[in-house]
Protein backbone atom coordinates (compact mmCIF):
# COMPACT_ATOMS: atom_id res chain seq x y z
CA UNK A 1 0.00 0.00 0.00
CA UNK A 2 2.79 2.36 0.70
CA UNK A 3 4.31 2.03 -2.50
CA UNK A 4 1.31 3.13 -4.15
CA UNK A 5 0.95 6.18 -1.90
CA UNK A 6 4.51 6.85 -3.28
CA UNK A 7 3.32 7.13 -6.67
CA UNK A 8 0.29 9.61 -6.31
CA UNK A 9 0.74 12.94 -6.45
CA UNK A 10 0.69 15.22 -3.89
CA UNK A 11 -1.41 17.99 -3.02
CA UNK A 12 1.81 20.11 -3.91
CA UNK A 13 2.87 18.92 -6.93
CA UNK A 14 -0.87 18.93 -8.34
CA UNK A 15 -1.33 22.80 -7.49
CA UNK A 16 2.55 23.29 -9.41
CA UNK A 17 1.23 20.96 -12.59
CA UNK A 18 -2.29 23.49 -12.51
CA UNK A 19 0.14 26.50 -12.22
CA UNK A 20 2.23 25.05 -15.33
CA UNK A 21 -0.56 24.27 -17.62
CA UNK A 22 -2.17 28.19 -16.53
CA UNK A 23 0.79 29.53 -17.63
CA UNK A 24 1.14 27.35 -21.00
CA UNK A 25 -2.27 27.90 -21.46
CA UNK A 26 -1.77 32.03 -21.24
CA UNK A 27 1.39 31.84 -23.21
CA UNK A 28 -0.52 30.04 -26.13
CA UNK A 29 -3.11 33.00 -25.54
CA UNK A 30 -0.43 35.65 -26.04
CA UNK A 31 0.92 33.63 -29.17
CA UNK A 32 -2.37 33.54 -30.94
CA UNK A 33 -3.42 36.94 -29.84
CA UNK A 34 -0.18 38.02 -31.36
CA UNK A 35 -0.67 36.13 -34.60
CA UNK A 36 -4.34 37.48 -35.23
CA UNK A 37 -3.19 41.06 -34.55
CA UNK A 38 -0.30 40.75 -36.98
CA UNK A 39 -3.05 40.70 -39.77
CA UNK A 40 -4.32 43.72 -38.81
CA UNK A 41 -2.39 46.90 -41.27
CA UNK A 42 -1.14 49.33 -39.66
CA UNK A 43 0.30 52.82 -40.95
CA UNK A 44 3.55 51.76 -39.19
CA UNK A 45 5.35 48.49 -39.42
CA UNK A 46 6.02 48.12 -35.91
CA UNK A 47 3.19 49.49 -34.46
CA UNK A 48 0.12 47.26 -32.84
CA UNK A 49 -2.55 47.29 -30.66
CA UNK A 50 -0.85 44.80 -28.07
CA UNK A 51 -3.71 42.74 -27.11
CA UNK A 52 -1.29 40.25 -25.97
CA UNK A 53 0.39 42.65 -23.41
CA UNK A 54 -3.66 41.69 -21.80
CA UNK A 55 -2.45 38.37 -21.19
CA UNK A 56 0.76 39.30 -20.29
CA UNK A 57 -0.46 41.77 -17.45
CA UNK A 58 -3.46 38.82 -16.27
CA UNK A 59 -0.53 36.51 -16.01
CA UNK A 60 1.45 39.07 -13.75
CA UNK A 61 -1.45 39.65 -11.53
CA UNK A 62 -2.14 36.11 -11.09
CA UNK A 63 1.26 34.19 -10.66
CA UNK A 64 3.93 36.75 -10.73
CA UNK A 65 6.89 38.32 -13.10
CA UNK A 66 8.59 34.46 -13.83
CA UNK A 67 5.43 33.68 -14.83
CA UNK A 68 4.35 36.71 -16.89
CA UNK A 69 8.49 36.82 -18.37
CA UNK A 70 7.52 33.24 -19.62
CA UNK A 71 4.50 34.55 -21.22
CA UNK A 72 6.35 37.43 -22.71
CA UNK A 73 9.22 35.00 -24.16
CA UNK A 74 7.35 32.40 -25.14
CA UNK A 75 5.06 35.14 -27.17
CA UNK A 76 8.28 36.84 -28.74
CA UNK A 77 10.13 33.83 -29.55
CA UNK A 78 6.93 31.41 -30.98
CA UNK A 79 5.84 34.38 -32.95
CA UNK A 80 8.75 35.12 -34.01
CA UNK A 81 9.73 31.66 -35.70
CA UNK A 82 6.38 31.31 -37.18
CA UNK A 83 6.39 34.82 -39.06
CA UNK A 84 9.91 34.02 -39.94
CA UNK A 85 11.28 36.91 -38.37
CA UNK A 86 13.38 35.47 -35.85
CA UNK A 87 16.65 37.54 -35.10
CA UNK A 88 15.44 40.29 -37.75
CA UNK A 89 14.20 44.02 -36.61
CA UNK A 90 11.38 42.97 -35.95
CA UNK A 91 12.07 40.72 -33.51
CA UNK A 92 14.65 42.51 -31.47
CA UNK A 93 12.16 45.38 -31.13
CA UNK A 94 9.25 42.90 -29.99
CA UNK A 95 11.79 41.18 -27.64
CA UNK A 96 13.11 44.68 -26.10
CA UNK A 97 9.70 46.30 -25.50
CA UNK A 98 8.08 42.55 -24.35
CA UNK A 99 11.35 42.77 -21.68
CA UNK A 100 10.65 46.31 -21.02
CA UNK A 101 7.55 46.79 -20.48
CA UNK A 102 6.65 43.41 -18.06
CA UNK A 103 9.38 44.87 -15.63
CA UNK A 104 8.04 48.09 -15.32
CA UNK A 105 4.44 46.69 -14.69
CA UNK A 106 5.60 43.97 -12.70
CA UNK A 107 7.79 46.81 -10.77
CA UNK A 108 4.77 49.33 -10.37
CA UNK A 109 2.68 46.58 -8.87
CA UNK A 110 5.38 45.76 -6.06
CA UNK A 111 6.45 49.52 -5.71
CA UNK A 112 3.11 51.01 -5.49
CA UNK A 113 0.58 48.44 -4.78
CA UNK A 114 -3.29 48.85 -4.81
CA UNK A 115 -2.53 52.49 -5.52
CA UNK A 116 -1.62 51.43 -9.20
CA UNK A 117 -5.16 49.50 -10.93
CA UNK A 118 -4.44 47.01 -13.78
CA UNK A 119 -5.25 50.12 -16.11
CA UNK A 120 -2.46 52.47 -14.82
CA UNK A 121 -0.39 49.58 -14.78
CA UNK A 122 -1.43 49.08 -18.36
CA UNK A 123 -0.34 52.44 -19.74
CA UNK A 124 3.08 52.43 -18.29
CA UNK A 125 3.56 49.40 -19.64
CA UNK A 126 2.24 49.93 -22.87
CA UNK A 127 4.32 53.33 -23.18
CA UNK A 128 7.08 51.37 -21.45
CA UNK A 129 7.27 49.12 -24.69
CA UNK A 130 6.88 51.63 -26.77
CA UNK A 131 9.76 53.98 -25.21
CA UNK A 132 12.31 51.02 -25.78
CA UNK A 133 11.23 50.38 -29.73
CA UNK A 134 11.93 53.88 -30.64
CA UNK A 135 14.74 53.28 -28.83
CA UNK A 136 15.99 50.56 -30.38
CA UNK A 137 14.62 51.45 -33.74
CA UNK A 138 17.24 54.30 -33.30
CA UNK A 139 20.30 53.08 -31.90
CA UNK A 140 20.04 49.79 -34.51
CA UNK A 141 18.04 50.51 -37.41
CA UNK A 142 17.12 53.88 -38.54
CA UNK A 143 20.10 56.27 -36.96
CA UNK A 144 18.21 59.12 -37.87
CA UNK A 145 16.66 60.89 -34.34
CA UNK A 146 14.56 63.19 -36.95
CA UNK A 147 12.83 60.12 -38.15
CA UNK A 148 12.26 59.10 -34.46
CA UNK A 149 10.94 62.61 -33.40
CA UNK A 150 8.19 62.88 -36.20
CA UNK A 151 7.00 59.65 -35.65
CA UNK A 152 7.21 59.18 -31.89
CA UNK A 153 3.90 61.22 -30.44
CA UNK A 154 1.69 59.05 -33.03
CA UNK A 155 3.89 55.94 -31.24
CA UNK A 156 2.98 56.85 -28.17
CA UNK A 157 -0.96 58.59 -28.24
CA UNK A 158 -1.61 54.97 -29.92
CA UNK A 159 0.40 53.28 -27.10
CA UNK A 160 -1.37 55.51 -24.69
CA UNK A 161 -4.91 54.47 -26.03
CA UNK A 162 -3.88 50.81 -26.66
CA UNK A 163 -2.94 50.92 -22.78
CA UNK A 164 -5.74 52.26 -21.23
CA UNK A 165 -7.86 49.37 -23.30
CA UNK A 166 -5.91 46.66 -22.25
CA UNK A 167 -5.75 47.43 -18.99
CA UNK A 168 -9.97 48.11 -18.89
CA UNK A 169 -9.69 44.37 -20.28
CA UNK A 170 -7.20 43.34 -17.83
CA UNK A 171 -8.91 44.87 -15.37
CA UNK A 172 -12.40 42.90 -16.33
CA UNK A 173 -10.67 39.39 -16.79
CA UNK A 174 -9.38 39.39 -12.95
CA UNK A 175 -12.67 40.32 -11.65
CA UNK A 176 -14.23 37.85 -13.17
CA UNK A 177 -11.12 35.15 -12.03
CA UNK A 178 -11.88 36.47 -8.65
CA UNK A 179 -15.21 36.28 -8.18
CA UNK A 180 -15.27 32.43 -9.71
CA UNK A 181 -12.73 31.89 -7.05
CA UNK A 182 -14.54 33.21 -4.81
CA UNK A 183 -17.46 31.15 -5.58
CA UNK A 184 -16.02 28.14 -5.48
CA UNK A 185 -14.37 28.57 -2.48
CA UNK A 186 -17.84 29.47 -1.19
CA UNK A 187 -19.17 26.23 -2.60
CA UNK A 188 -16.63 24.39 -1.28
CA UNK A 189 -17.04 26.04 2.63
CA UNK A 190 -20.54 25.19 2.35
CA UNK A 191 -20.13 21.13 2.38
CA UNK A 192 -20.99 19.26 5.21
Amino acid sequence: MQKISEHLPSAHSQHVSAETLHIALLSAYAVGLHSIEALIPTPVPWLRLGLANIITLTTLYLYGLKAGMIVTLTRVFIRSLLAGTFLGPAFVMSLGGGLASTLVMWGLMVVFGRLFSPVSVSIFGALTHNVTQLFLAYLLFVRQIEAILIISPLILGAGLITGIFNGIVTNLIIKKIKEKKEAKEVAQNSLP
